[in-house]
């Protein structure tokens, strides 16, 4: 009888296992596909939203203000030469992910150290 338990509580760990894999490996695809809408972006925010002037930078803003801004242009609340256009091109769970991703970072873009 206690092998028989042993057996479905190795079961059951190995379909959970299994069950974490796979979710992670959807969340990482996800956050792929995030940092790809995001990367659009860069042309005129720079790269992950590190703005080298001229336009504001993304990274480190508020995710609650950058939904709104978002959502302003795609209205029309908010006028701007192409932003918009781009705002219209995403449903507002992208536009919820996106202002995630840059409210994530870091406001000041971080230096990179030398390895050796």
């Amino acid at each position: 009888m206690s092998h028989s338990i042993i057996r479905k509580s190795s079961w059951m760990m190995a379909g959970l296992l299994v069950s974490l894999l796979c979710s992670t490996g959807i969340a990482s695809a996800q956050s792929l596909q995030v940092k790809q809408w995001a990367a659009s972006c860069s042309a005129c925010h720079g790269t992950d939203g590190y703005s080298e002037g001229g336009m504001a930078s993304l990274a480190g803003q508020k995710k609650a203000d950058l939904i709104e801004k978002m959502n302003d242009y795609k209205s029309g609340k908010r006028v701007a030469s192409i932003m918009h256009q781009l705002s219209k091109g995403y449903s507002a769970e992208q536009i919820e992910q996106i202002a995630e991703y840059f409210a994530s970072l870091p406001h000041e873009k971080p230096v990179a150290t030398k390895t050796k």
